[in-house]
């Protein structure tokens, strides 16, 4: 019926009274109200109400009246105030009076509603993924990921650097996980590897004389599933050349101060840089989360000779000031949670109770809480 829509659902808005639009999205829902029908119709910029009366021909509202969730169509009809705003949606003053309608794809009946509220395992929205991927939520996360990329791509190339793909068919080369392996039809008996990552390409384009590259790359590692590990993804790969680490903890710092203004208009301040050494002394992580609050104090110097061994023996002795607010049931179960992990018990100290008070010295004692403040 038509050649192609002239706009998107999401973006009807007041000012486009009057004027004659065509549409093309999925169906939301479908409500029937005798002489009226309502037709919530959606595509990736949102969803707006189409409303089909007397003024159509009788065919067209029994095809509208047929018509079931995910089914496709292409609306023709006339933008207008709606009498009854609906404040929830972006597209909520205003619908479209149905002037004519094609079905393009019919749909069975769901096995889920698309929406983001949706109750239903995860597995079973995996097995209808084309369906899942249709809610706004998922949608909106894919837009995100597109325009972030875009953002990276053009501060990069703003800052000189050239976005270069790198073989995905390659020589197997030593890693830290194990490589998938894609037997090859021409030489019998030999292998590609899939990369990990494009650290030879990396080089080779930097002794090329390119000084500048970055790409989306796609690395495939081989390895057992963790909350954060999959066996293949995508990671932003950059090299530069005639640089020291300021360089390039700078340009990368800078990349994502602008990322961050674009996308979401927040301003990031300079980023704190911080030596290994101090985040293992204060953090006791070489990736702190600096929100946290919870700093190590370093003890070991004042536990010295303070006549408990299990302190006297240690390499290291740190301690952790937090809240007066832990019970000592609470502080048991915590107890208990770390003998879980391997440890033979937790090393507490409470106003006047105390688990190793009892075997130091009341001067070492009294070092101890100074010090940890």
């Amino acid at each position: 019926m038509y050649t192609e829509r002239t706009h998107y659902c999401g973006e009807i808005k007041p000012e486009h009274d009057g004027r004659t639009v065509v549409l093309c999205g999925w169906v939301q829902r479908q409500r029937d109200l005798g002489s009226l029908i309502f037709i919530d119709l959606r595509d990736r910029s949102g969803i707006v109400q189409c409303v089909f009366d007397d003024t159509v021909s009788k065919e067209i509202f029994e095809t509208a009246f047929g018509v079931r969730a995910e089914t496709v169509l292409c609306v023709r009809g006339t933008v207008r105030i709606r009498s009854n705003p609906n404040h929830n949606i972006p597209t909520g003053l205003v619908e479209v009076l149905a002037g004519e309608l094609q079905v393009l794809s019919r749909a069975q009946t769901p096995p889920f509603e698309v929406e983001d509220d949706t109750r239903v395992s995860e597995l079973l929205r995996l097995e209808y993924r084309y369906l899942d991927l249709r809610r706004p939520a998922l949608q909106r996360n894919i837009m995100l990921r597109h325009r972030i990329a875009q953002a990276m791509r053009r501060f990069y190339d703003a800052n000189g650097f050239y976005e270069i793909e790198t073989p995905v068919l390659t020589k197997s080369t030593p890693e830290g996980a194990r490589d998938y392996l894609v037997p090859s039809r021409l030489h019998r008996g030999m292998f590609y590897a899939l990369p990990q990552s494009p650290q030879q390409y990396k080089q080779l384009l930097m002794a090329s004389g390119f000084e500048r590259y970055f790409q989306f790359a796609r690395c495939f590692r081989d390895e057992d599933l963790r909350a954060d590990r999959q066996p293949d993804f995508t990671q932003l790969d950059m090299e530069m050349s005639f640089v020291d680490i300021g360089d390039v903890l700078d340009m990368n710092e800078r990349m994502i101060r602008s990322v961050f203004k674009e996308i979401l208009d927040i301003d990031i301040p300079a980023m704190p840089r911080m030596p290994y050494r101090e985040a293992i002394e204060r953090f006791g992580s070489d990736k702190p989360d600096l929100r946290f609050g919870f700093e190590l104090n370093d003890l070991t110097d004042v536990t010295r000779g303070c006549g408990f061994k299990v302190f006297e023996n240690a390499a290291y002795v740190g301690g952790i000031a937090v809240p007066d607010k832990f019970s000592r049931k609470e502080i048991d179960k915590l107890t208990e949670f770390v003998k879980g992990l391997g440890v033979q018990g937790l090393a507490w100290h409470k106003g006047d109770s105390s688990s190793f008070a009892k075997f130091m010295s009341e001067a070492s004692m009294r070092a101890v809480v100074e010090r940890a403040d």
